[in-house]
């Protein structure tokens, strides 16, 4: 496992890719629980359009894990590859960073999307 910040490719170390993982399995979970009810309930299939947002939280766990880049980070200028957080000081890795978290964020928008206007059509 890399613990070299790379700039717009890894910004966070072994450690912080555990909070991440788990906070993918948080959001899959809940999304697949509050999925089974309101399937079981007397409700509209387009209620269902709620699992948007945790599946979603799930998405962005799973994504910033799997590419080991903090979306927040990213944004902020920061990476943590085990020994703190420190700040990223060039521009230009900056940007990288910053493209990187767009496109990890929209990845995650796009995979709620789908999960939510598929769970109406169940």
């Amino acid at each position: 496992m890399n613990t070299t910040y790379v700039p717009g490719v890894c910004n966070i170390g072994p450690e912080e890719i555990k909070g991440r993982r788990a906070s993918g399995w948080f959001g899959l979970v809940l999304t697949i629980a509050v999925g089974a009810v309101l399937i079981m309930l007397p409700v509209s299939p387009w209620t269902r359009l709620v699992l948007f947002f945790p599946a979603a939280i799930g998405a962005l766990g799973f994504l910033q894990a799997g590419f080991h880049f903090c979306v927040a980070y990213g944004t902020q200028g920061l990476f943590s590859m085990g020994n703190g957080t420190e700040s990223v000081s060039q521009q230009e890795f900056r940007k990288q960073d910053q493209v990187k978290s767009v496109k990890i964020i929209t990845y995650s928008v796009l995979i709620g999307i789908v999960v939510a206007v598929g769970s109406v059509f169940i």
